[in-house]
């Protein structure tokens, strides 16, 4: 997956991170905080803080401990949360770090760590173009369309 963009859903002005299949029209929208927002946002944008944000500063210390992170994945959406985990990489070794969504892919953006959503996370939650869009424009007044009209509560599963 993709991070296609940060936008707000339009009643209560919540942070979404939308990630985008990357192959398909398939689109995750993860509704986040306002900080982690700001997070993955400056760094999409290139912008850089004085001082370290906490993300960077958890980049920082994975570096120079010479651990990677593998990957990030979007692994299960239970009672309208998301969950996440982080894979970092030492030695060989693939160690899971359990974590929110918004964390992993804050962090995903400052490593470089593909991303991931589980099969049963995109079939649940995903929002699905019909034909192959290729305009952010149209993309961003379809997902505000969207926006207009959903609520977390449209996530819950019918278990």
């Amino acid at each position: 997956m993709v991070i296609y963009g940060v936008s707000f859903d339009m009643v209560g002005k919540q942070p979404i991170v939308l990630l985008k299949t990357r192959d398909g029209n398939k689109f995750l929208p993860i509704w986040i905080g306002h900080p982690e927002a700001a997070a993955i946002l400056m760094k999409l944008q290139g912008a850089n803080t004085p001082r370290p944000m906490t993300h960077d500063l958890i980049s920082e210390v994975l570096s120079e401990l010479e651990v990677t992170c593998a990957r990030v994945a979007v692994t299960e959406l239970r009672e309208n949360t998301f969950y996440a985990e982080v894979t970092l990489q030492l030695n060989g070794r693939e160690i899971p770090i359990d974590s929110r969504p918004s964390d992993a892919l804050a962090l995903a953006v400052r490593t470089g760590a593909p991303i991931f959503a589980a099969e049963d996370v995109i079939s649940e939650s995903a929002i699905e173009f019909e034909h192959e869009v290729e305009d952010t424009e149209e993309v961003v007044e379809k997902f505000k369309d969207f926006l207009d009209n959903v609520t977390p509560e449209d996530f819950a599963s019918d278990d």
